[in-house]
Protein backbone atom coordinates (compact mmCIF):
# COMPACT_ATOMS: atom_id res chain seq x y z
CA UNK A 1 0.00 0.00 0.00
CA UNK A 2 1.39 3.44 -0.88
CA UNK A 3 1.93 6.14 1.73
CA UNK A 4 -0.88 8.20 0.20
CA UNK A 5 -3.24 5.24 0.26
CA UNK A 6 -2.27 4.54 3.88
CA UNK A 7 -2.96 8.14 4.80
CA UNK A 8 -6.33 7.98 3.09
CA UNK A 9 -7.25 4.89 5.06
CA UNK A 10 -6.17 6.47 8.35
CA UNK A 11 -8.02 9.69 7.62
CA UNK A 12 -11.23 7.85 6.78
CA UNK A 13 -10.78 5.65 9.87
CA UNK A 14 -10.39 8.74 12.06
CA UNK A 15 -13.78 9.93 10.83
CA UNK A 16 -15.26 6.55 11.76
CA UNK A 17 -13.88 6.81 15.29
CA UNK A 18 -14.97 10.39 15.79
CA UNK A 19 -18.52 10.24 14.48
CA UNK A 20 -19.19 6.53 14.28
CA UNK A 21 -19.82 6.48 10.55
CA UNK A 22 -17.85 5.50 7.47
CA UNK A 23 -19.26 8.48 5.60
CA UNK A 24 -17.96 11.82 6.76
CA UNK A 25 -17.08 15.37 5.78
CA UNK A 26 -17.17 16.00 2.07
CA UNK A 27 -18.60 12.54 1.38
CA UNK A 28 -21.50 13.04 3.81
CA UNK A 29 -22.50 16.21 2.04
CA UNK A 30 -22.34 14.50 -1.35
CA UNK A 31 -20.29 17.32 -2.83
CA UNK A 32 -21.30 18.74 -6.18
CA UNK A 33 -19.81 17.10 -9.26
CA UNK A 34 -19.15 18.72 -12.63
CA UNK A 35 -18.24 16.89 -15.83
CA UNK A 36 -16.65 18.28 -18.99
CA UNK A 37 -15.46 16.57 -22.14
CA UNK A 38 -16.46 14.21 -24.94
CA UNK A 39 -18.48 11.03 -25.57
CA UNK A 40 -16.61 9.04 -22.92
CA UNK A 41 -18.37 11.17 -20.28
CA UNK A 42 -21.41 12.63 -22.11
CA UNK A 43 -24.55 11.62 -20.21
CA UNK A 44 -27.04 12.83 -22.80
CA UNK A 45 -26.44 16.45 -23.79
CA UNK A 46 -26.27 15.51 -27.46
CA UNK A 47 -29.80 14.10 -27.26
CA UNK A 48 -30.92 17.74 -27.25
CA UNK A 49 -28.82 18.73 -30.28
CA UNK A 50 -29.17 18.23 -34.04
CA UNK A 51 -26.09 16.03 -34.49
CA UNK A 52 -25.20 12.53 -35.63
CA UNK A 53 -23.04 12.07 -32.50
CA UNK A 54 -25.84 10.58 -30.40
CA UNK A 55 -26.49 7.42 -28.41
CA UNK A 56 -30.26 7.71 -28.17
CA UNK A 57 -31.32 4.44 -29.83
CA UNK A 58 -31.16 0.79 -28.72
CA UNK A 59 -29.12 -1.16 -27.88
CA UNK A 60 -27.39 1.72 -26.07
CA UNK A 61 -28.49 1.58 -22.43
CA UNK A 62 -29.44 -2.10 -22.59
CA UNK A 63 -27.94 -2.63 -19.12
CA UNK A 64 -28.68 0.83 -17.73
CA UNK A 65 -30.54 0.42 -14.45
CA UNK A 66 -33.44 0.67 -13.93
CA UNK A 67 -34.86 1.51 -17.37
CA UNK A 68 -32.62 -0.58 -19.69
CA UNK A 69 -33.22 2.11 -22.28
CA UNK A 70 -30.93 4.54 -24.15
CA UNK A 71 -30.03 7.66 -22.19
CA UNK A 72 -27.49 9.35 -24.45
CA UNK A 73 -24.58 7.62 -22.70
CA UNK A 74 -22.19 5.90 -25.10
CA UNK A 75 -22.34 2.72 -23.06
CA UNK A 76 -24.38 -0.40 -22.49
CA UNK A 77 -24.95 0.87 -18.94
CA UNK A 78 -23.26 3.33 -16.60
CA UNK A 79 -20.45 5.58 -17.76
CA UNK A 80 -17.47 6.88 -15.77
CA UNK A 81 -19.27 9.94 -14.29
CA UNK A 82 -22.14 7.73 -13.05
CA UNK A 83 -19.73 5.41 -11.30
CA UNK A 84 -17.77 8.27 -9.70
CA UNK A 85 -21.07 9.77 -8.48
CA UNK A 86 -21.87 6.44 -6.84
CA UNK A 87 -18.44 6.40 -5.17
CA UNK A 88 -18.91 9.87 -3.65
CA UNK A 89 -22.43 9.07 -2.49
CA UNK A 90 -24.25 11.32 -4.94
CA UNK A 91 -26.90 10.85 -7.58
CA UNK A 92 -25.74 11.06 -11.19
CA UNK A 93 -25.37 14.57 -12.52
CA UNK A 94 -27.90 15.51 -15.18
CA UNK A 95 -26.92 16.77 -18.64
CA UNK A 96 -26.79 20.56 -18.58
CA UNK A 97 -29.27 20.75 -21.46
CA UNK A 98 -31.81 18.54 -19.69
CA UNK A 99 -35.05 20.35 -18.79
CA UNK A 100 -34.99 18.36 -15.52
CA UNK A 101 -31.90 20.28 -14.36
CA UNK A 102 -33.55 22.95 -12.25
CA UNK A 103 -34.17 23.87 -8.61
CA UNK A 104 -32.38 21.64 -6.08
CA UNK A 105 -31.19 19.31 -8.86
CA UNK A 106 -28.75 22.08 -9.80
CA UNK A 107 -27.02 21.68 -6.43
CA UNK A 108 -25.95 18.12 -7.34
CA UNK A 109 -23.81 19.56 -10.15
CA UNK A 110 -24.08 19.24 -13.92
CA UNK A 111 -22.65 17.36 -16.87
CA UNK A 112 -21.56 19.67 -19.71
CA UNK A 113 -19.87 17.00 -21.86
CA UNK A 114 -20.73 16.54 -25.51
CA UNK A 115 -19.82 13.67 -27.81
CA UNK A 116 -17.55 14.50 -30.73
CA UNK A 117 -15.70 17.48 -29.28
CA UNK A 118 -12.01 17.98 -28.66
CA UNK A 119 -9.55 20.42 -27.17
CA UNK A 120 -9.56 22.28 -30.49
CA UNK A 121 -12.62 24.00 -31.93
CA UNK A 122 -12.02 22.42 -35.37
CA UNK A 123 -12.18 18.88 -33.97
CA UNK A 124 -15.36 16.97 -34.83
CA UNK A 125 -16.58 19.53 -37.36
CA UNK A 126 -18.41 16.69 -39.12
CA UNK A 127 -20.75 16.42 -36.11
CA UNK A 128 -21.80 20.08 -36.65
CA UNK A 129 -23.93 20.97 -33.63
CA UNK A 130 -22.01 19.87 -30.53
CA UNK A 131 -20.95 21.72 -27.37
CA UNK A 132 -17.31 22.63 -27.91
CA UNK A 133 -15.04 23.15 -24.93
CA UNK A 134 -15.24 26.94 -24.89
CA UNK A 135 -19.03 26.65 -24.85
CA UNK A 136 -18.97 24.07 -22.06
CA UNK A 137 -17.05 26.58 -19.96
CA UNK A 138 -19.54 29.32 -20.87
CA UNK A 139 -22.33 27.02 -19.70
CA UNK A 140 -20.44 26.47 -16.43
CA UNK A 141 -20.44 30.21 -15.85
CA UNK A 142 -24.15 30.35 -16.74
CA UNK A 143 -24.78 27.46 -14.34
CA UNK A 144 -23.19 29.45 -11.50
CA UNK A 145 -25.45 32.41 -12.23
CA UNK A 146 -28.49 30.11 -12.11
CA UNK A 147 -27.40 28.62 -8.78
CA UNK A 148 -26.62 32.07 -7.35
CA UNK A 149 -30.27 32.98 -7.90
CA UNK A 150 -31.21 30.05 -5.62
CA UNK A 151 -28.60 30.06 -2.83
CA UNK A 152 -26.74 33.35 -3.30
CA UNK A 153 -23.32 34.08 -4.78
CA UNK A 154 -21.29 33.31 -1.63
CA UNK A 155 -22.75 29.82 -1.19
CA UNK A 156 -22.46 29.19 -4.93
CA UNK A 157 -18.76 30.02 -4.76
CA UNK A 158 -18.34 27.52 -1.91
CA UNK A 159 -20.33 24.85 -3.76
CA UNK A 160 -18.10 25.22 -6.82
CA UNK A 161 -14.83 25.47 -4.87
CA UNK A 162 -15.66 22.31 -2.89
CA UNK A 163 -16.93 20.37 -5.90
CA UNK A 164 -15.26 17.50 -7.68
CA UNK A 165 -14.62 18.07 -11.39
CA UNK A 166 -13.89 15.53 -14.13
CA UNK A 167 -12.61 16.45 -17.58
CA UNK A 168 -12.04 13.93 -20.37
CA UNK A 169 -10.99 15.35 -23.72
CA UNK A 170 -8.23 14.90 -26.30
CA UNK A 171 -8.86 11.58 -28.04
CA UNK A 172 -11.05 13.16 -30.71
CA UNK A 173 -8.29 15.64 -31.56
CA UNK A 174 -6.48 12.64 -33.02
CA UNK A 175 -9.25 10.31 -34.18
CA UNK A 176 -11.65 12.97 -35.46
CA UNK A 177 -9.14 15.56 -36.57
CA UNK A 178 -5.44 14.81 -37.17
CA UNK A 179 -5.96 11.22 -38.39
CA UNK A 180 -9.55 11.59 -39.63
CA UNK A 181 -8.57 11.65 -43.31
CA UNK A 182 -5.23 11.28 -45.10
CA UNK A 183 -3.42 14.61 -45.34
CA UNK A 184 -5.83 16.35 -42.98
CA UNK A 185 -5.38 20.09 -42.54
CA UNK A 186 -3.83 19.66 -39.08
CA UNK A 187 -1.46 16.90 -40.26
CA UNK A 188 -0.24 19.20 -43.04
CA UNK A 189 0.21 22.00 -40.53
CA UNK A 190 2.10 20.03 -37.86
CA UNK A 191 4.23 16.89 -37.59
CA UNK A 192 2.72 14.72 -34.85
CA UNK A 193 5.09 15.74 -31.99
CA UNK A 194 4.46 19.44 -32.66
CA UNK A 195 0.72 18.83 -32.89
CA UNK A 196 0.80 17.19 -29.46
CA UNK A 197 2.71 20.21 -28.09
CA UNK A 198 0.05 22.48 -29.53
CA UNK A 199 -2.77 20.41 -28.02
CA UNK A 200 -1.12 20.50 -24.59
CA UNK A 201 -0.68 24.28 -24.74
CA UNK A 202 -4.33 24.77 -25.75
CA UNK A 203 -5.49 22.32 -23.07
CA UNK A 204 -3.56 24.28 -20.43
CA UNK A 205 -5.50 27.41 -21.37
CA UNK A 206 -8.80 25.54 -20.92
CA UNK A 207 -7.73 24.20 -17.52
CA UNK A 208 -6.61 27.64 -16.37
CA UNK A 209 -10.02 28.98 -17.38
CA UNK A 210 -11.68 26.15 -15.41
CA UNK A 211 -9.62 27.17 -12.37
CA UNK A 212 -10.57 30.82 -12.89
CA UNK A 213 -14.22 29.72 -12.85
CA UNK A 214 -13.74 28.21 -9.39
CA UNK A 215 -12.72 24.56 -9.92
CA UNK A 216 -10.34 23.39 -7.17
CA UNK A 217 -10.34 19.57 -7.45
CA UNK A 218 -10.09 18.45 -11.07
CA UNK A 219 -9.57 14.89 -12.30
CA UNK A 220 -8.01 15.07 -15.77
CA UNK A 221 -7.95 11.83 -17.75
CA UNK A 222 -5.52 11.04 -20.52
CA UNK A 223 -6.43 9.34 -23.76
CA UNK A 224 -7.00 5.60 -24.00
CA UNK A 225 -5.08 3.24 -26.31
CA UNK A 226 -6.28 5.09 -29.43
CA UNK A 227 -4.85 2.63 -31.93
CA UNK A 228 -6.35 -0.42 -30.19
CA UNK A 229 -10.04 0.49 -30.24
CA UNK A 230 -12.12 -1.77 -32.53
CA UNK A 231 -12.70 1.06 -35.02
CA UNK A 232 -8.97 1.56 -35.58
CA UNK A 233 -8.25 -2.19 -35.63
CA UNK A 234 -10.86 -2.49 -38.39
CA UNK A 235 -9.60 0.45 -40.43
CA UNK A 236 -5.87 0.77 -39.75
CA UNK A 237 -4.69 -2.30 -37.87
CA UNK A 238 -2.73 -5.11 -39.53
CA UNK A 239 -3.29 -8.73 -38.47
CA UNK A 240 -5.02 -7.64 -35.29
CA UNK A 241 -2.21 -5.31 -34.25
CA UNK A 242 -2.99 -1.86 -32.89
CA UNK A 243 -2.60 1.07 -35.30
CA UNK A 244 0.97 2.26 -34.68
CA UNK A 245 0.59 5.98 -35.41
CA UNK A 246 -2.41 6.38 -33.12
CA UNK A 247 -0.60 4.48 -30.37
CA UNK A 248 2.35 6.81 -30.89
CA UNK A 249 0.01 9.79 -30.53
CA UNK A 250 -1.29 8.51 -27.18
CA UNK A 251 2.26 7.73 -26.02
CA UNK A 252 3.28 11.33 -26.77
CA UNK A 253 0.15 12.99 -25.39
CA UNK A 254 -0.35 11.29 -22.02
CA UNK A 255 3.08 11.91 -20.42
CA UNK A 256 3.08 15.53 -21.59
CA UNK A 257 -0.41 16.03 -20.19
CA UNK A 258 0.70 14.69 -16.81
CA UNK A 259 3.75 16.95 -16.74
CA UNK A 260 1.66 19.98 -17.72
CA UNK A 261 -0.78 19.27 -14.86
CA UNK A 262 2.03 18.99 -12.31
CA UNK A 263 3.50 22.27 -13.59
CA UNK A 264 0.11 23.97 -13.28
CA UNK A 265 -0.15 22.73 -9.69
CA UNK A 266 3.31 24.11 -8.88
CA UNK A 267 2.32 27.45 -10.37
CA UNK A 268 -0.91 27.50 -8.31
CA UNK A 269 0.83 26.25 -5.18
CA UNK A 270 -1.66 23.45 -4.55
CA UNK A 271 -2.83 20.12 -5.97
CA UNK A 272 -5.79 21.28 -8.04
CA UNK A 273 -5.29 19.02 -11.06
CA UNK A 274 -5.02 15.24 -10.72
CA UNK A 275 -3.61 13.25 -13.63
CA UNK A 276 -5.79 10.16 -14.06
CA UNK A 277 -3.83 7.78 -16.25
CA UNK A 278 -6.91 5.97 -17.53
CA UNK A 279 -4.93 5.07 -20.64
CA UNK A 280 -2.66 2.88 -18.51
CA UNK A 281 -5.69 1.14 -16.99
CA UNK A 282 -7.16 0.61 -20.45
CA UNK A 283 -3.82 -0.65 -21.78
CA UNK A 284 -3.72 -3.17 -18.93
CA UNK A 285 -6.85 -4.93 -20.09
CA UNK A 286 -6.08 -4.50 -23.78
CA UNK A 287 -2.78 -6.33 -23.26
CA UNK A 288 -4.19 -8.98 -20.91
CA UNK A 289 -7.99 -9.08 -21.13
CA UNK A 290 -8.37 -12.48 -19.45
CA UNK A 291 -6.76 -11.20 -16.26
CA UNK A 292 -9.70 -8.80 -15.90
CA UNK A 293 -12.40 -11.30 -16.81
CA UNK A 294 -12.78 -10.27 -20.46
CA UNK A 295 -12.97 -12.71 -23.34
CA UNK A 296 -11.74 -10.03 -25.75
CA UNK A 297 -10.39 -6.50 -25.82
CA UNK A 298 -10.31 -6.39 -29.62
CA UNK A 299 -13.89 -7.09 -30.72
CA UNK A 300 -16.66 -4.65 -29.74
CA UNK A 301 -19.82 -6.06 -28.22
CA UNK A 302 -22.01 -4.03 -30.58
CA UNK A 303 -21.20 -3.25 -34.21
CA UNK A 304 -20.48 -4.79 -37.56
CA UNK A 305 -17.56 -5.58 -39.83
CA UNK A 306 -14.10 -6.64 -38.67
CA UNK A 307 -13.90 -6.51 -34.87
CA UNK A 308 -17.45 -5.05 -34.94
CA UNK A 309 -15.52 -1.86 -35.56
CA UNK A 310 -17.22 -0.34 -38.60
CA UNK A 311 -20.02 2.20 -38.34
CA UNK A 312 -22.32 2.89 -35.43
CA UNK A 313 -23.94 0.57 -32.90
CA UNK A 314 -27.57 0.32 -34.06
CA UNK A 315 -30.60 -1.97 -33.56
CA UNK A 316 -29.38 -3.88 -36.64
CA UNK A 317 -25.82 -4.42 -35.35
CA UNK A 318 -24.30 -7.62 -34.04
CA UNK A 319 -24.85 -7.66 -30.27
CA UNK A 320 -23.01 -9.86 -27.79
CA UNK A 321 -25.16 -11.65 -25.18
CA UNK A 322 -22.75 -11.07 -22.27
CA UNK A 323 -21.54 -7.48 -22.16
CA UNK A 324 -19.37 -8.19 -19.12
CA UNK A 325 -17.02 -10.28 -21.26
CA UNK A 326 -16.13 -7.39 -23.60
CA UNK A 327 -13.75 -4.53 -22.85
CA UNK A 328 -15.34 -2.45 -25.61
CA UNK A 329 -19.04 -1.80 -25.91
CA UNK A 330 -18.95 -0.24 -29.38
CA UNK A 331 -16.27 0.72 -31.90
CA UNK A 332 -14.82 3.43 -29.61
CA UNK A 333 -16.23 3.23 -26.09
CA UNK A 334 -15.54 0.95 -23.10
CA UNK A 335 -18.21 -1.35 -21.72
CA UNK A 336 -19.73 -0.65 -18.32
CA UNK A 337 -17.49 -3.34 -16.82
CA UNK A 338 -14.40 -1.63 -18.28
CA UNK A 339 -15.65 1.70 -16.94
CA UNK A 340 -15.93 0.11 -13.49
CA UNK A 341 -12.30 -1.04 -13.66
CA UNK A 342 -11.21 2.45 -14.70
CA UNK A 343 -13.11 4.03 -11.81
CA UNK A 344 -11.60 1.54 -9.34
CA UNK A 345 -8.15 2.79 -10.37
CA UNK A 346 -9.34 6.41 -10.09
CA UNK A 347 -10.47 5.62 -6.54
CA UNK A 348 -7.54 3.61 -5.26
CA UNK A 349 -4.81 3.44 -7.91
CA UNK A 350 -1.13 3.97 -7.15
CA UNK A 351 0.79 7.05 -8.27
CA UNK A 352 1.46 5.35 -11.60
CA UNK A 353 -2.28 5.64 -12.26
CA UNK A 354 -3.26 8.71 -10.21
CA UNK A 355 -0.72 11.52 -9.80
CA UNK A 356 -0.28 13.09 -7.27
CA UNK A 357 -3.05 11.16 -5.44
CA UNK A 358 -6.09 8.99 -5.97
CA UNK A 359 -9.70 9.96 -5.34
CA UNK A 360 -9.92 8.11 -2.00
CA UNK A 361 -7.02 10.23 -0.73
CA UNK A 362 -8.68 13.40 -2.04
CA UNK A 363 -11.92 12.55 -0.26
CA UNK A 364 -10.04 11.83 2.97
CA UNK A 365 -8.03 15.06 2.80
CA UNK A 366 -11.05 17.17 1.96
CA UNK A 367 -13.10 15.55 4.75
CA UNK A 368 -10.50 16.82 7.24
CA UNK A 369 -9.96 20.31 5.79
CA UNK A 370 -13.57 21.33 5.06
Amino acid sequence: MTALSSFASLAILSCVIVIGSIVCGAEARARAFFVFGDSLVDSGNNNYLATTARADAPPYGIDYSPTHRPTGRFSNGYNIPDLISQKIGAESTLPYLSPELRGNKLLVGANFASAGIGILNDTGLQFVNVIRMYRQLEYFKEYQNRVSAIIGSSQTKSLVNQALVLITVGGNDFVNNYFLVPNSARSRQYPLPQYVNYLISEYQKLLQKLYDLGARRVLVTGTGPLGCVPSELAQRGTNGQCAAELQRAAALFNPQLEQMLLQLNRKLGKDVFIAANTGKTHNDFVSNPQQFGFVTAKVACCGQGPYNGLGLCTPLSNLCPNRGQYAFWDAFHPSEKANRLIVEEIMSGSKAYMNPMNLSTILALDAITT
